[in-house]
């Protein structure tokens, strides 16, 4: 009766768009019900940085927490866009089989990866306390925060991490943009845009608010293509108001220090591992018509031995699609969801049974 009744009701909404108003500000209220702000009850990391940071409140990431069944929490830490809350919405209820969800917002109107270490080290230590061991997982950007974080942060080896995944990882700004001179393949959309917000430069005044500008409309765009074609539900819908406004209302002051996080982040040579406990890569199969064909981040994991390095633990799985002309793009898990949540299940399943093995 189920899958009978499913097709009638979708069809009933579409073809009625005030039900359908009212059937996506529904699912929007019951999104706000679940994903609820999160402090932590110690903050020392962040608050010995408070008299560091040019504005506490413009540099702090916003924690939103979502309950859980299970013992294993995830942290989610998203790319430039869309915010995390939004990133994983078709992950969820996934993730809550496991545990509980935390999510890190970006700020607006500023970025500090000194106070997103601090806050997120103070979360992991909070869930330590309480005999927890997160999986953190990254997208895109966030991937190359977790990172630096993983890399450089002097009390990561003090932190009981459960596991790491990274979903279409970019490491450094070469995954991005290339010389200018080097334009095999055509250059990306997105490559253009980030290298005409660098040449702008901080002091760039209404040139960088053009090329923000620019860059919104480029994110806006690489939404709507991957919900072209596509029968949308409330849920897509939903999260689809929320993604654009936070695309409309960032900043361009906000949108260029993620670019300049971007810059900071170190290329990866392989030399040292980025986790060595049980991690998860995921590469879409198109993640070339975003990615640049020089990409180092590529061409290590796509080399077994070079990604053994990164990832003693690590196992990689190519995110694919079988419908023809429907490719997997990067960091698509809201389009694509159903190809990537079997590969996520299926790590975070092996990473529980040691617990339910030692429980018995």
């Amino acid at each position: 009766m189920y899958r009978s009744v499913l097709p009638f009701v979708r069809k009933t909404l579409v073809g009625n768009p005030a039900l359908l108003g009212a059937a996506t500000v529904a699912t929007g209220f019951m999104r706000q019900l679940s994903i609820k702000p999160f402090t932590p009850k110690l903050r020392r990391r962040e608050f010995q940085l408070k008299d560091r940071v040019d504005t506490l409140h413009g540099c702090r990431a916003q924690i939103y927490k979502e309950k859980g069944s299970g013992s294993i929490p995830t942290v989610v830490v998203g790319g430039f866009v869309p915010d995390a809350t939004e990133q994983v919405e078709f992950q969820r209820s996934l993730f809550r089989e496991y545990g509980s969800i935390y999510y890190l917002n970006y700020p607006r109107n500023g970025f500090s990866c000194e106070m997103f270490f601090a806050q997120l080290g103070d979360l992991i230590e909070h869930l330590n306390n309480r005999d927890q061991r997160p999986v953190l997982f990254g997208v895109s950007f966030g991937c190359g925060l977790l990172t630096r974080f993983l890399q450089e942060s002097e009390e990561t080896q003090a932190f009981r991490i459960r596991g790491v995944v990274m979903a279409s990882p970019v490491l450094c700004t070469d995954d991005l943009i290339r010389p200018e001179e080097d334009k095999e393949g055509g250059v990306r959309m997105l490559e253009s845009n980030l290298r005409r917000i660098l040449k702008a430069g901080s002091d760039g005044g209404e040139l960088l608010a053009r090329q923000i500008e620019r860059a919104r409309r480029c994110f806006q765009a690489l939404f709507e293509a991957g919900a072209q074609n596509r029968v949308l539900s409330t849920r897509h819908l939903s999260i689809r108001k929320k993604i654009m406004q936070v695309i409309e209302t960032t900043p361009a002051t906000g949108g260029y220090q993620r670019v300049l996080a971007l810059k900071q982040f170190v290329r990866p040579d392989g030399r040292r591992p980025i986790f060595t406990g049980p991690a998860l890569a995921l590469l879409a199969e198109d993640e070339e018509n975003l990615l640049v064909p020089t990409s180092p981040t590529l061409n290590l994991l796509q080399h077994p031995e070079r990604k053994k390095a990164l990832f003693p633990r690590g196992l990689l799985c190519q995110v694919s699609s079988r419908t023809p002309g429907d490719a997997v793009a990067h960091a698509s898990l809201i389009f694509h969801h159903h190809c990537y949540n079997p590969l996520i299940r299926v790590w975070y399943d092996r990473l529980q049974a040691p617990m339910l093995l030692a429980a018995v």
